[in-house]
C-alpha cells in the first residue's frame, strides 16, 4: 500500500474538534426507532448515524434485517438532522442499493472480510466512487487478510479508507464476547500510522458496562474514532441488546473519556508516552494470561505425574527449557541473565502449582 497518506484525507476533511464518533443502533428497526435515535444523536457528538440493514447473523432463524426500506429510512434521518449515515455492505448488490440512497460510509463487516472474493466483489463495484469505506478486521486473528482487504479497495481506487477493530472470535471464553487482541491493530497502526483506526466497543464487549474502559484504551492508543451501538431503548433492541447504550449514556461517556490533546510539544510528548505506557498495558496483560494459562498446563502436567508416580522435578527437561529460552532471548536482545532470572521463577511457580495437584486428596 503506497501513498497511504492519502488514505487518511477524508477524516481530515471532516475537520473534527473531537475522535470520529459513529453511533445508531445495532439494526434498523421501524422508520420511528431510526428517527428518534437520529434526533436524540443530534445532542451529542456524533456525527455519523449507523444502522445495520442487512445483519449477517451466525444461525438462520434470527432477525437478518429489514432489507432496503432501512436505507429509505436512514435517508430521512440524514434529511432531518444533518448526520452522515453509513452501514454494512456484504455484497455488490446491497452497494448498488446504499448508493442509490445516499449513504455516506459503507463499511464490510468481519464475517465479509475473510472472504477475498467478496471483498474485490464490493470494491469492483465501488469502482469510479469516492465513497468512503471502513473494512473490519476478520472473524480471526489475521493481520495479512484484513491488510489484503485494505489494499483491494485501494487498488480499485477506492482513497477514502479506515480500518474498524472490532476484536477476534476464540473457542475460549473471555470477558469479552470478541477477544480484542490489541496488539493486532497496534501493528496495523505502527505499519500504517495514516490509515484511520476506529474502534468498535460495542462487539468487542458484548456487555454495556464494558464499552468506556475500551473507548478510553482506543483513546489513549491514538485512535481515530469509534464506533458504538446506540439505542433509545436497548433492553428492547431486536438484536445485541446486551452491548447497546442510549445516547444519553453517550453523551456523558464521551465527556468522561479522557482525549489526548494534539497541540504543542509538551502535549505532544504526554501523549506519545500514554500510547507507549498503554502499548506496555496491553502486553502485560497478554503475559499475564499466557502465565495463567502455562500454569494450568503444568496441573494437568502434575495430574498426569501423580497418576504415573513419576517426580516433579526432571532436570534434563528443565535444561533444555532453559538453554533454548537463552538462545530465544538473544535474538530478542534479552540478556542470559534475566532470562535466567524470569524463567527460574516460571519454573518455581510451575514446580509450586505440580505439588500442590500431587498433595490433594
Amino acid at each position: 500500500m503506497k501513498n497511504n497518506k492519502e488514505l487518511g484525507a477524508w477524516l481530515k476533511d471532516m475537520q473534527l474538534s473531537h475522535p470520529l464518533l459513529i453511533a445508531g443502533p445495532c439494526s434498523a428497526e421501524t422508520q420511528q426507532q431510526v428517527l428518534e435515535i437520529a434526533h436524540q444523536l443530534k445532542d451529542t457528538d456524533a456525527t455519523v448515524l449507523r444502522a445495520g440493514i442487512w445483519k449477517p447473523r451466525t444461525r438462520p432463524g434470527n432477525f437478518e434485517g429489514v432489507g432496503e426500506i432501512g436505507l429509505k429510512w436512514l435517508q430521512r434521518a440524514k434529511q432531518e438532522t444533518g448526520l452522515l449515515t453509513t452501514t454494512e455492505v456484504a455484497n455488490a448488490a446491497h452497494v448498488e442499493l446504499a448508493l442509490k440512497h445516499d449513504v455516506d460510509i459503507l463499511w464490510v463487516g468481519a464475517r465479509t472480510t475473510v472472504s477475498p472474493f467478496i471483498v474485490q466483489e464490493i470494491a469492483e463495484a465501488l469502482k469510479g466512487t469516492q465513497k468512503t469505506v471502513l473494512i473490519k478486521n476478520p472473524v480471526n486473528p489475521d493481520l495479512s487478510l484484513w491488510l489484503g482487504a485494505v489494499e483491494r479497495f485501494y487498488k480499485a481506487g477506492l482513497k477514502n479508507l479506515g480500518v474498524v477493530h472490532r476484536g477476534f472470535s476464540s473457542y475460549e471464553k473471555h470477558t469479552y464476547r470478541n477477544n480484542p487482541e490489541w496488539q493486532i491493530p497496534i501493528d496495523l497502526q505502527n505499519r500504517f500510522p495514516d490509515l484511520p483506526l476506529i474502534l468498535d466497543p460495542s462487539h468487542i464487549a458484548g456487555n454495556r458496562a464494558l464499552i468506556f474502559d475500551l473507548c478510553q484504551t482506543a483513546l489513549d492508543l491514538n485512535y481515530d474514532g469509534v464506533m458504538v451501538e446506540t439505542h433509545h431503548d436497548p433492553d428492547n433492541a431486536w438484536s445485541d441488546a446486551q452491548q447497546q447504550i442510549t445516547p444519553t449514556t453517550l453523551k456523558q461517556m464521551t465527556k468522561d473519556l479522557r482525549i489526548p490533546l494534539k497541540d504543542g510539544d509538551a502535549l505532544e510528548y504526554k501523549n506519545k508516552l500514554n500510547t507507549l505506557r498503554t502499548k506496555i498495558d496491553v502486553l502485560d496483560h497478554q503475559l499475564v494470561d499466557t502465565l495463567g494459562k502455562r500454569m494450568g498446563i503444568a496441573d494437568e502436567i502434575g495430574i498426569l505425574k501423580k497418576s504415573n508416580n513419576v517426580a516433579i522435578l526432571q532436570t534434563k527437561r528443565w535444561n533444555e527449557i532453559l538453554n533454548r529460552m537463552i538462545l530465544e532471548g538473544e535474538e530478542h536482545k534479552l540478556s542470559e541473565d534475566f532470562i535466567l532470572k524470569i524463567y527460574k521463577a516460571i519454573h518455581q511457580e510451575s514446580i509450586h502449582h505440580q505439588n500442590k495437584v500431587k498433595t490433594r486428596k
